[in-house]
Formats: C-alpha cells, sequence, structure tokens
C-alpha cells in the first residue's frame, strides 16, 4: 500500500511539472551560405574563390512565464564557411546578444541586437540571398550602424502595424545613439521605414513591398546625412534608390535588383532553387560601380553558384 501511495503521489507530481516543463524551449538554429565565385576587381583582376555569404549559429530560447509575460534569449554566432574561423573576431557572440520580456504592452529588449531599421527598409527588399556576400548591398547607407548596449522597446501589433525604438547607452567615448522603424504587413502590401542618428550622422529610408501573384516587387529611398555607404563619415547628403523584383514558378525564383547612389550603382541578377523549405541552390551576377565619384574604389563583378542550408 505505502508503495502505490509513492508511486501515485510521483505520477502527480510528473502530471503538475510538465506542463512547467512544456512552458520552456531552447532551440540551436543557424544558416551555412557557401557560393563558388568567378569575381573580377578592377584593382586585383579575376579570381576564383570559395565565399562565405553571413553563415551563422545560434541559440534562442522561449519561456512561458504565465499571465501573459514571456521571457526570452537570442545569441547567435557569425563563422566563415568557407574556412570555419569566426566573423566576429574576439567576440563571439558577434551577431546577436540580448534578453527579452514580452507581454501584452510590447516588449523591452536588453544587449547587442540588430537595428531594426535596417530590417525595416533594405533587409526585407534582399530576397534574392538575404544581403549577404558578394551581392550584398553596396549603397545603402548603414551608419550610424550601432548594435552594443542597448534598450529596445517593440510594440504589438495592431491592425498589421508595429514599431520599435531603441538607444545605445554610450558607453566610453561613443555618443548615444537611436534608432527607430515601423512596419505594415496586410495582405499583398508591406511598407516599412527607418532612422537612425548618433551624434551628426544620421540615416533614414521608407521601403515598400507588394505580392501579386508570382510576382513581388519592392523598393526603397535611403537617405544620409555625413555618411555614405562603404566608406568613412563624408560632409554632406547621400541618397540610394533601390528597385527589386522576384519571380516564382514552382521551386524557381528569377531575381532581379538594380541600384543607384550619388556616386555609384549596382545589379544583380539571380536564380534560385529550392529543394526544400531549407535548402536551395543558387546562381546570380552581380555588378557594382563605385567609382563614379571616387577614383580609389573600383568596379566589381562576380559570377557566382552556391548552396544555403538553414537548420
Amino acid at each position: 500500500m505505502k508503495k502505490f501511495t509513492l508511486s501515485a503521489l510521483a505520477l502527480v507530481a510528473a502530471a503538475v511539472a510538465a506542463p512547467a516543463f512544456a512552458q520552456s524551449s531552447v532551440t540551436l538554429y543557424g544558416r551555412l551560405n557557401t557560393t563558388v565565385e568567378s569575381q573580377k576587381d578592377n584593382n586585383l583582376g579575376r579570381k576564383w574563390v570559395v565565399a562565405n555569404n553571413a553563415s551563422r549559429i545560434g541559440f534562442k530560447g522561449l519561456e512561458d512565464i504565465g499571465g501573459g509575460l514571456k521571457a526570452s534569449f537570442n545569441l547567435e554566432h557569425g563563422l566563415n564557411s568557407d574556412t570555419g574561423a569566426s566573423t566576429g573576431g574576439t567576440t563571439f557572440w558577434g551577431r546577436e546578444a540580448w534578453v527579452q520580456l514580452a507581454g501584452n504592452f510590447g516588449a523591452v529588449r536588453l544587449g547587442s541586437f540588430t537595428p531594426e531599421s535596417y530590417f525595416a527598409t533594405a533587409d526585407y527588399i534582399s530576397m534574392h540571398n538575404h544581403d549577404t556576400g558578394s551581392s550584398e548591398d553596396a549603397l545603402y547607407a548603414f551608419g550610424p550602424w550601432v548594435k552594443n548596449n542597448k534598450v529596445g522597446y517593440f510594440t504589438p501589433t495592431f491592425g498589421g502595424f508595429s514599431a520599435s525604438m531603441s538607444t545605445s547607452m554610450g558607453e566610453g567615448t561613443a555618443k548615444r545613439a537611436y534608432d527607430f522603424a515601423a512596419n505594415y504587413d496586410m495582405g499583398p502590401l508591406h511598407l516599412g521605414a527607418g532612422l537612425a542618428d548618433q551624434g551628426n550622422n544620421s540615416q533614414w529610408a521608407v521601403r515598400a513591398l507588394y505580392e501579386m501573384g508570382a510576382f513581388t516587387f519592392g523598393a526603397y529611398y535611403n537617405q544620409a546625412k555625413n555618411y555614405s555607404a562603404g566608406v568613412a563619415p563624408v560632409s554632406g547628403k547621400y541618397k540610394a534608390a533601390r528597385l527589386a523584383a522576384m519571380y516564382t514558378m514552382g521551386a524557381s525564383e528569377f531575381h532581379l535588383n538594380v541600384a543607384r547612389a550619388s556616386y555609384g550603382e549596382q545589379m544583380t541578377l539571380g536564380y534560385n532553387y529550392n529543394l526544400s523549405k531549407r535548402t536551395k541552390l543558387y546562381g546570380y551576377y552581380t555588378d557594382r560601380d563605385l567609382n563614379r565619384d571616387r577614383s580609389n574604389v573600383g568596379e566589381f563583378s562576380s559570377l557566382a553558384f552556391g548552396v544555403r542550408h538553414n537548420f
């Protein structure tokens, strides 16, 4: 009888504890994205390379605390898939490292995370290869690009609209930075806007994407003050615009995007074949000219073939 009673109590305890365990989870995820490319650089000539396209590995976790509250975290490490080396130098979790508390009020995030102004604009229409590798967007004014020592607030979604705002505390000699983003997603229409500011440097952008059957069209307009993409801060204003289009047919995707900026232009023609939801084969030809007003920056082109696998 005593043995039966103890067994019954153990079953009750397990039944009570099971929901608590089910409310918490940790997920390992990542992406390996590698290309073989024939690259031509006017300064260095033509060469064949095996190239990494922003591969990463990470952990993310979620705990349902109850009462509408959820705690979560994200740790993400960048790696070179062609060599195995870290892309973050001595900063192992150089891509993402944050903790967050969310509820009906929205979410508060603390740590190091990518500016939402970028996700809301340039990243959203980079459909052919996730804005990575040799075909990454070379004209969007990424600065002020501040990830570290941040506090961010993310609103709930109301009628397709959501927004976020964050500030970097400006520790040490760095100036305090601010980042704002807004998104609207309703049916086939997707809109976004972003603003980043730090000291005398600032940039803003607006984005639109529309889905029309097998076709998807996207565009952004970007303007910066005292900052130009890919180079040291300069005085004056900098402007850039990009158009992107995708046509899907079965497992195939056909991509075209063109961009023009104050001092350069860029074009990419790409093809993706989705072997599954996680794995694709792809190829692209990209060409950029950043030399129109800057003689120290040469023209670059690449013909690339790659494999991307998400896990």
